[in-house]
């Protein structure tokens, strides 16, 4: 029985309808059903529960009364399987990036609990992209003549010329002169796989996080540093019976990883620029006055030209990789009347945060010794080349149960030196970090919205608010019964977004009109 929704399928399309029908015309309760299933509307693939639901009185703990799954529509619950990729579940990922639009926006202007005083901080948003591991086929723009950047028609310049003919080592073309559409498969792709690194290439997107962490470390010394030149004193808070003197300046960021279509991870980051309350560290206050934006400016540009990390020893490379920003550290200041401005950028960043390796070509789930080979040539395209350098390099050397296992080759087992997760995010060409991360002040939290939408729908459907629910639940399947059941429900909750996107621009267009 089908469980997810393929309109390519040949003959999908009519039984799908007949389906459809079938349900409509046969359920007792259809409409009952279209309210049952609306948790899940519009889910690719939600998860079926069954079990037992109770309601329980908070203050007594005295059970109310008991539901089981078999008095529900098709006898079981349905749940969104939330997943965050737009490739995978269209709708689960447009929740995700209205909670992320709501996370990185409340972080610039406040809002739900973060005081509005944070849109007066200086605030930079900065791109720290990777160096390159050998020349691909790229689409570049000099100057741009077009009106609007999302419908650019501008012509760009030729891939790679050159004067000479010039070949690499292993005689293919160093050269190109065509001038790509943003469409152009060749995109990313190497020039030549075999001078390309590869391997640096996944360990560079492995250590990556490691290299971020120190980058904003690095930001915050850099400006306590000039806090102590321009006489700004240190702030001594008490935790307990604990004193500690600390920077007067912090820097809260959220930020968000793209994978560019070399296969390479780059990050966008909003870097707050905030002070400390002596009184409550967890307050949110202005910076000393003698620290401003152009300071910040400066401390990202610092940080990314001197932070590297060299990675642990590898057997394969003994001295280990250099892992450091590439030269395109991009760093722009927001304007509320310019095109950077805090709604697009939240935009822009949400969108990104329900994307994962798609850009690249390459969608599967975590690879496996079963499933590698048909991903994986260290003689394939460049993809294949990525995936299979995780793989090589993450692999297990030695388990020390063997006789002549030296001491110098434990030493050198990746497993012990960090390169073993390279298996495990291989599907992720070496990527095993978050999309979205933040600061813990920075702003509101996912939790916090879930929360927040789950009281505004049982107010919405009536639940009282004085019970909880709790539930003994066991996994029953996931996906729709039928295709047709697939198409009811996602039909039904389509509906209701547009009719939500609709209020939304009125309600929108009254409170210009208001403040006109």
């Amino acid at each position: 029985m089908p469980t997810t929704l393929d309109l390519h399928r040949p003959g999908v399309a009519a039984g799908r309808d007949a389906q459809a029908l079938h349900r409509a015309a046969t359920t007792p309760d259809y409409f009952g059903w279209l309210a049952h299933t609306s948790a899940a509307g519009g889910c690719t693939r939600p998860i079926r529960l069954t079990g037992t639901l109770t309601a329980v009185d908070p203050t007594t703990g005295r059970v109310l009364h008991d539901r089981h799954t078999d008095d529900l529509p098709d006898r079981t619950l349905y749940k969104a399987c939330g997943n965050r990729r737009a490739a995978q579940c269209p709708d689960c990922a447009w929740v995700y990036a209205g909670d992320a639009f709501q996370v990185v926006r409340c972080g610039l202007t406040g809002g739900k609990g973060v005081p509005a005083s944070v849109a007066r901080h200086p605030v930079v948003f900065a791109t720290f992209t990777a160096p390159s591991f050998g020349t691909v086929h790229h689409r570049h723009i000099a100057r741009h003549t077009c009106a609007d950047r999302r419908r650019c028609d501008c012509r760009p310049a030729p891939c790679h010329a050159r004067r000479t003919a010039a070949t690499c080592r292993h005689g293919r073309p160093a050269a190109c002169f065509a001038r790509h559409d943003t469409d152009d498969p060749r995109l990313g792709q190497p020039l030549c796989l075999d001078c390309y690194e590869h391997d640096h290439q996944a360990v560079w997107n492995h250590f990556s996080g490691e290299l971020w962490r120190r980058t904003k470390q690095a930001i915050e010394r850099h400006l306590a540093a000039l806090c102590r030149r321009r006489g700004i004193r240190p702030v001594r808070t008490i935790n307990g019976s604990r004193v500690r003197t600390v920077s007067p300046v912090r820097v809260a960021h959220g930020k968000v990883a793209e994978m560019q279509r070399r296969g390479a991870v780059h990050f966008h980051v909003l870097l707050r620029l905030d002070g400390v309350d002596p009184d409550d560290r967890n307050a949110l206050v202005p910076p000393p006055a003698g620290i401003t934006v152009d300071d910040l400016d400066a401390a990202v540009h610092a940080a990314a030209r001197q932070i590297t990390v060299t990675t642990p020893p590898h057997p394969d490379r003994p001295a280990g990789w250099l892992v450091a920003w590439g030269a395109q550290t991009d760093v722009r200041r927001l304007d509320s009347t310019g095109d950077i401005t805090d709604r697009s950028v939240a935009a822009y960043l949400a969108k990104y945060a329900t994307k994962s390796t798609e850009i690249t070509g390459h969608c599967s789930t975590r690879l496996t010794p079963d499933t590698i080979n048909g991903y994986a040539d260290p003689d394939g395209d460049h993809l294949a080349r990525l995936i299979d350098a995780c793989w090589h390099l993450g692999r297990p050397t030695h388990t020390g149960t063997s006789s002549d296992t030296t001491a110098d080759e434990h030493r050198q087992d990746p497993v012990d030196s960090g390169y073993a997760g390279l298996r495990r995010w291989a599907h992720m060409l070496g990527f095993g970090g978050h999309f979205l991360t933040k600061a813990r002040r920075y702003s509101v939290t996912f939790g916090l919205l879930r929360d927040t939408r789950t009281t505004y729908r049982r107010a919405e459907d009536g639940s009282d608010g004085d019970t909880v629910t709790v539930g003994a639940l066991s996994f029953a399947g996931s996906g729709w019964l039928t295709e047709g059941d697939a198409l009811l429900a996602n039909t039904a909750a389509a509906r209701r977004r547009e009719s939500r996107r609709v209020g939304r621009q009125e309600l929108d267009a009254q409170l210009v009109g208001a403040a006109a």
